[in-house]
């Protein structure tokens, strides 16, 4: 076999640099930032994200099945009624272990829940919690192959739902599934929208560049989410409890020496809600907020206090 000879500019990569081939934001080790002061000398921001999701009972999967869709054939309504259950049932059992200690989440919601259950828009906003854009249903994700008018047009019908459904200015955006396009960003800055939680890439917020100006990543993880370490990873109830307790304490640790840090904890009613599992959160719960210099706050009062201890 002969040897190819290849361009003598081959190698030649304009992007090769520290962080991704793109521009959307400045690459940074997190122990190199300034240090973030939280309100009343916090050392924790506690932000607690239930979501609620709406899969339709006949999913195209495009262009894959998110986390929780349908699996059987049509119609699958083993798996259709268990996430109903979240919405019905377990999100009532998540409001009461949140109150018990004072938290005020942000919700991520899709639009077609607002829809299908005003009634629990309204229970989400009458405890003031922060409502954010979760997209217009699980099926309706966003991806490469999708037109950008089409994309448009699900941001922008998504966020007059919920606008008009919460009263509220809806800051924070989720992707269904964190699934984005290339013009994703974009969009999300033109649409007004302050923060992403679609990149899992950090710890603590950082800004991001659109063709709109600034919008800024909130630390949004998955792998110690309900979903991930229960249905997925198959842990148990007192695993996924412990890991939550462990991602607290070395947050808690670094926060020490380094500035305030966030925890993050991200919620499926269908998945937590149920009876034998709400344990494991009420403990995990607990175990955080005994400590001192826990703040407990929705996503836009974590940026907001975030952005002002950067320009101090």
């Amino acid at each position: 076999m002969s040897a190819i000879e290849l361009p003598a500019n081959y190698l030649d990569y304009p992007q090769r640099r520290y962080g991704m081939d793109h521009d959307r934001y400045d690459w940074s080790m997190l122990t190199d930032r300034k240090p973030v002061a939280w309100p009343g000398q916090a050392r924790v921001a506690l932000w607690v994200v239930p979501a609620l999701e709406w899969f339709p009972l006949n999913m195209a999967g495009v262009p894959f099945k998110p986390p929780g869709a349908m699996q059987t054939a049509y119609p699958d309504l083993r798996h259709y009624t268990l996430r109903d259950y979240g919405n019905r049932v377990g999100i009532f059992r998540i409001m009461k272990a949140l109150e018990k200690h004072g938290i005020r989440p942000s919700v991520a919601v899709n639009a077609a829940v607002a829809v299908r259950y005003p009634s629990l828009i309204r229970e989400c906003t009458q405890r003031g919690w922060e409502i954010i854009a979760n997209g217009l249903d699980m099926d309706h994700l966003h991806h490469a192959a999708l037109p950008v008018e089409a994309e448009k047009k699900l941001i922008d019908t998504t966020l007059e739902i919920l606008r008009s459904a919460s009263g509220q200015a809806v800051r924070g955006w989720l992707s269904p599934a964190k699934s984005e396009s290339a013009a994703t960003l974009d969009l999300l800055g033109a649409a007004g929208l302050d923060y992403v939680c679609d990149w899992v890439n950090d710890d603590m917020p950082y800004a991001m560049r659109t063709a709109s100006g600034a919008l800024h990543a909130m630390p949004h993880p998955i792998d110690i989410d309900d979903y991930t370490i229960l249905v997925q990873n198959h842990h148990t109830e007192d695993d996924f409890r412990d890991q939550l307790c462990d991602q607290f304490d070395l947050l808690y640790k670094e926060s020490a020496t380094q500035g305030g840090r966030v925890m993050a904890i991200s919620l499926h009613p269908w998945v937590i809600g149920q009876p034998y599992r709400m344990r494991a959160l009420e403990e995990a719960l607990a175990h955080i907020m005994r400590h001192q210099g826990v703040w407990a706050a929705t996503g836009s009062e974590i940026l907001d206090a975030w952005k002002a201890s950067q320009a101090a």
